[in-house]
């Protein structure tokens, strides 16, 4: 009987035994069912393998990248520099002049009552500032009266606002009395509106140009001349007093309008309550602008298909290799990349960005990585109430001028590319103190980007630091003469020799007769080597030469869309600003 029991028993226990393994296989097999639901494909793997390796601006940076023995995890704080990082060393030295020279006839001595310029602007607010610089130094050269430019109110900006709701008009034509005549409207003739004979100049005409083409039609035809599409039709090298002349339009005359600039004064306003510095910076990176680059940012076949879907639009625009693209620094930066720029920099996570940018392409996403690494992130539609900004909302230009305000009062101005805005901030932030004014080094942060995964975070800011040289807006980074005027105004910049004087004899007597890095950089030797330095072309063009339309206006960065000529007007124009 006792057998038969041991039996039973050891049966009953087997039964239990694979009962109990039974029910655990049913649960292993449950949450590995569960946990397959749950992982991604092997495209979807092969597509996030794709983003990370191209720095998709949809990674979350935060999280350390391990490779090998280092790991690239980025800073909150900006860490410990040997320089101020919220202002340009020399600064000091150098100053805005424009004052018009002994040699510089007043206006009322030269102009001519029988000559009349109009121009037509083209363009968005600041390709239109541009032409608007241009205009009044083109009417002194033909000793015209200029009549008030007419803005661009048809082209892809859509906005129907004019000079006066822009600018401030009366004081345009007062501050420029001694050097032009303006005027708002041609007078008439025998009670009728006079209707000026239009026609278009080539880019950069210079003075000869002018001389030679329009006068002629002036004096012996017509009497009022209006150039139409008038951008970037002004040579980039002139006479020094007109340089200045240009200087004084720009810098001086060309005030916004007493709604804009109120408006603009209470956003700069509350950033500065929010903190007592701030950085702004202009993105670029709408959709019709990534398209026109033909660059890869990352985002896999579903990026590929949207944006070659806009590239289409456009017949004259050829099928561009990505690679290549990124690799001459003509990529806009992704909002991740500027910010891991900014940080490499030493700008910590306490830092307060203003952002002045349009539509960005995948919205929120797209801005995460930038938020994450500067949760202090602001636009004027966040620090203004929808009433507030209502007189100013249904008009891009208004809208890109209160930006323009905030950026130009920032102690520190960024942008991931080389357009008007970026060029025209550039140039003014030099006039008036050499604020700094970060562009980026495309071409040589395109592989440390790439690469950052393989390299601890103190070697990647390190090479930030170096290849960054040159593009901070220190003084004499760029030499005089070399790129576009409206960004590097050398004309108009002055040094102050007597304070440099002392400032470098106070620092031979601190060191013994050894210069004190930190007070002065050398003129021989800047803070960077030639190697780095901005390939500037020498814009100077032949008085008689004819401009192509399909030729490429260049800049200085290698990554200007803005300022592309092609049998797009359509796409010339979305690329203005």
């Amino acid at each position: 009987m006792a057998l038969p029991r041991r039996r039973n028993l050891s049966y009953n226990r087997f039964r239990s035994l694979v009962k109990f393994i039974s029910a655990i296989s049913g649960v292993l097999l449950i949450l590995f069912a569960f946990l397959s639901f749950l992982a991604p494909s092997p495209n979807e793997s092969q597509h996030f393998h794709l983003r990370h390796h191209h720095n998709s601006f949809n990674a979350v940076v935060e999280d350390p990248v391990t490779s090998g023995d280092s790991v690239f995890r980025n800073q909150s704080s900006g860490g410990k520099l040997d320089r101020d990082i919220w202002s340009s060393r020399n600064a000091k030295f150098f100053y805005g002049c424009s004052n018009v020279s002994a040699k510089f006839a007043k206006a009322e001595a030269v102009s001519r009552p029988t000559r009349y310029l109009a121009i037509a602007t083209s363009g968005g607010l600041n390709q239109q500032r541009t032409g608007i610089t241009d205009a009044v130094v083109a009417a002194r050269i033909l000793n015209a009266t200029l009549v008030v430019p007419k803005l661009d109110q048809k082209s892809f900006w859509k906005d129907a606002s004019n000079f006066s709701e822009i600018f401030d008009v009366d004081w345009f034509i007062s501050s420029l009395s001694k050097d032009v005549k303006i005027i708002k409207q041609l007078p008439k003739r025998g009670g009728k509106s006079w209707t000026p004979y239009t026609m278009r100049v080539p880019r950069k005409c210079s003075e000869r140009c002018y001389q030679n083409r329009v006068l002629p039609v002036i004096l012996k035809r017509h009497h009022a001349v209006q150039l139409k599409k008038f951008d970037y039709r002004l040579a980039n090298k002139l006479d020094t007093d007109l340089q200045k002349l240009r200087c004084r339009v720009n810098y001086h005359a060309l005030k916004f309008a007493d709604p804009i600039l109120e408006m603009g004064k209470t956003l700069v306003h509350r950033m500065r309550m929010r903190s007592k510095r701030y950085i702004a910076l202009h993105l670029r990176f709408e959709p019709d602008m990534l398209a026109f680059s033909g660059c890869d940012y990352g985002g896999g076949e579903k990026e590929r298909n949207e944006l070659g879907a806009i590239r289409k639009r456009w017949k004259t625009l050829h099928k561009n290799n990505p690679d290549k693209q990124r690799r001459q620094g003509k990529c806009p930066l992704t909002p991740e990349e500027v910010g891991l720029m900014l940080r490499a920099l030493g700008y910590g996570s306490d830092v307060h960005i203003y952002v002045a940018s349009g539509e960005v392409y995948g919205g929120e996403e797209t801005l995460r990585p930038l938020k994450s690494l500067f949760p202090n992130f602001y636009s004027k539609d966040t620090i203004a109430t929808k009433e507030e900004l209502a007189p100013f909302s249904s008009f891009s230009s208004r809208m890109a001028a209160l930006d323009f305000i905030v950026c130009d009062e920032s102690d520190v101005f960024v942008t991931n590319n080389n357009g008007n805005m970026a060029r025209i901030l550039a140039g003014r932030r030099k006039y008036f103190g050499h604020k700094p004014t970060i562009r980026p080094n495309a071409k040589k942060l395109y592989r440390l980007f790439l690469s950052r995964s393989n390299m601890t975070w103190e070697a990647f800011a390190s090479r930030v630091r170096i290849f960054q040289r040159g593009f901070m807006g220190e003084p004499k980074e760029v030499r005089p003469g070399r790129g576009e005027f409206h960004e590097n105004p050398s004309a108009c910049i002055c040094e102050d020799s007597e304070a440099r004087e002392k400032a470098t004899a106070y620092s031979r007597g601190k060191k013994n007769g050894k210069l004190e890095k930190e007070v002065m950089v050398s003129d021989d030797q800047n803070d960077y080597d030639d190697n780095d330095e901005p390939r500037w072309p020498d814009l100077d063009d032949d008085e008689n030469q004819v401009w192509p339309q399909e030729k490429l206006h260049y800049n200085g960065t290698g990554s200007d869309y803005d300022a592309v000529i092609s049998d797009e007007p359509e796409l010339e124009e979305m690329l203005s600003d």
